[in-house]
Formats: structure tokens, C-alpha cells, sequence
């Protein structure tokens, strides 16, 4: 009878290590109090290439890893092991031919009658290519904000942007104090220059004032965008009134040099540009649309006055 009971018990553990060795994962098993592994599946030579025989301490599993992973992921797998969580843990672990590949490691938390820990079971699984196709995903959802931050015609940052970048930069200066300036750019008799050269050319046109004005305000935090139209606009943070109105005056100084021909105009052969200029030191309940208009008031002051001049 004992032999027959004995001839199950290892038929059934013949079993269960079949079934654990034919997976592609590769099952493990840590003993807590001598932090070694008492059995580790044969599938680690053919998925990371070590030998089983190389993979003795929790100190080997933990010196294969990524060293950017390392810290992190031994500490949640050591505090969660101890509260007795079972967890999973994301990692890239270190092959014999020196690459690394993407690893999680799900963890079963085995106690003793006391609590305490008695051992881990585990199983890595090879997940490169999900990680390969989630870098994807997130790559292409980057291009995708971008795009949605950016004008389709003139590749500057368009009126969403704008916005999103107005409201940040106004309540960092709020905060710090500083001043922030703002120019509104709008090109003279436009709708004529379309009528007069096409609409196409009139694309050709914004596109190259938008490619002169990147290169008019020339700091870090200096932010442009087409707001709409023919019209363009500036952010320009920690700006005084005397430094916005040289980028101002930069501004036309370029597209004056570009010298691009407008033979509709009134105001003579060339294409001219009109612009407002504000500045302002954010008060603790000041909005930026008041300063918005401000700056849109100052423009429509500059065409009242006769077009091709800052206001």
C-alpha cells in the first residue's frame, strides 16, 4: 500500500515537473532563509543563456539585472515579499551573450505556520516584444500630440498650443514676479496678397514667415505660434518692455530683409508686417486674457495708425 501511495506521489511530482519544464517560462523557486534558489527551470539556458548551474544565490539574480533596474526592483520584490504580497516586477535581466531582454518576474509568497516567510515561487516570462510594441504605441502617441499641437501649413505650434503655453507661462510669472511679454504679428493687406499672387502662394508665403520668425526670438522659453490666419504670435517669458519690443523690431527687420514681394499692397512693393507689443507683470488674481486682448488692442492700434509699425 505505502509502496503504491509512494509510486503516485512520484508519478504526480514526474507530472508536475513536465509540466513546468515544457512551459516557456521559466519556473524558480528561492528558499527565504538562504536567499538560494532550490530549483530553477532548464528553459533559463535556452532564454537568457545561463546555466542552471550559474544561478544559485538571490545575489546571482540580482547582479544579472539592469543596473538601472536594480535598485528599484530588489526593493519591491524584498518589501513586498516580506508583507507577504504576492507581486510581479518588470525588468531587463542580463543574457550570456552580454544583451539584455525585458523580464517579468511574477512572484508567489509561500509562509510558515508563523507568517513568516518560508520561500518564493515564481515565473519569468519573456515579454521584449510586448515592451517592443508598448515603445511603439508611446512613440506613435507622442507623434500624434505633436501633430496635435502643431499648424498643418507652417509647422509652428498652432492656437492650442498657444494657449497651453500662455496659460503655463502666465502663471509662472505670477509666481515669480517677472515680467511677460507678448507679441501679435499680423501681415499687411494679406487678403490682397492672396487675391493679387493665388492661394497657393499666399500658403507659400506664411510658410516663410513663420520659418523667419523661429529665428527672431532666439531663447530657450521664447515660444511662437500661428494664431490663425495671417496672423502670428509671441510668448516671451521673464521679457521687459524694452527687450520684447527689440524681438518686436527684429521681427520686422527680418521679414523686411526677406524683402518678399507684394505688388497689391498700398504700402509699397514689399510685404510689411504690423504688430502689437504688451507687457505685464501678473498680479495674485490677474487672468492672461486681459492681456491677451491687451496685446490684440495694441495690434489693431498698429493698422489704425497705417500698418508696417510696432504698438
Amino acid at each position: 500500500m505505502s509502496e503504491a501511495i509512494g509510486f503516485e506521489i512520484e508519478n504526480d511530482l514526474a507530472v508536475y515537473k513536465t509540466l513546468l519544464e515544457s512551459t516557456q517560462a521559466i519556473p524558480w523557486k528561492i528558499d527565504w532563509d538562504s536567499k538560494s534558489f532550490s530549483y530553477v527551470g532548464p528553459q533559463l539556458e535556452s532564454l537568457l543563456g545561463w546555466e542552471c548551474s550559474s544561478w544559485v544565490s538571490v545575489q546571482d539574480w540580482v547582479d544579472r539585472m539592469h543596473p538601472e533596474d536594480r535598485a528599484w526592483a530588489v526593493d519591491y520584490c524584498i518589501a513586498q515579499s516580506i508583507a507577504g504580497v504576492d507581486h510581479e516586477a518588470d525588468y531587463r535581466a542580463l543574457t550570456k551573450g552580454g544583451d539584455y531582454i525585458w523580464i517579468r518576474d511574477v512572484v508567489h509568497v509561500v509562509r510558515k505556520p508563523d507568517g513568516t516567510v518560508d520561500s518564493l515561487i515564481g515565473f519569468m516570462f519573456d515579454i521584449s516584444e510586448r515592451k517592443q510594441t508598448e515603445h511603439r504605441l508611446l512613440a506613435l502617441q507622442k507623434e500624434l500630440e505633436e501633430m496635435s499641437f502643431k499648424d498643418g501649413l507652417t509647422g509652428a505650434a498652432n492656437r492650442r498650443r498657444f494657449d497651453l503655453v500662455l496659460d503655463r507661462e502666465w502663471a509662472d510669472a505670477r509666481r515669480s514676479r517677472e515680467p511677460i511679454s507678448m507679441i501679435m504679428l499680423d501681415i499687411d493687406y494679406f487678403k490682397q496678397y492672396n487675391d493679387h499672387y493665388g492661394h497657393l502662394q499666399g500658403d507659400a508665403c506664411l510658410k516663410q514667415i513663420a520659418a523667419l520668425l523661429s529665428g527672431a526670438a532666439t531663447r530657450l522659453r521664447d515660444f511662437y505660434a500661428r494664431f490663425g490666419g495671417e496672423e502670428f504670435a509671441m510668448v516671451l517669458p521673464e521679457t521687459d518692455e524694452a527687450s520684447a519690443h527689440a524681438v518686436a523690431s527684429r521681427c520686422r527687420e527680418l521679414i523686411a530683409r526677406a524683402a518678399i514681394g507684394h505688388g497689391a499692397s498700398p504700402l509699397g512693393s514689399v510685404l510689411t508686417v504690423s504688430i502689437g507689443v504688451a507687457t505685464a507683470i501678473p498680479g495674485r488674481n490677474d487672468e492672461h486674457f486681459a492681456f491677451l486682448d491687451l496685446a490684440d488692442r495694441r495690434l489693431y492700434e498698429a493698422k489704425q495708425q497705417g500698418r508696417d509699425r510696432i504698438v
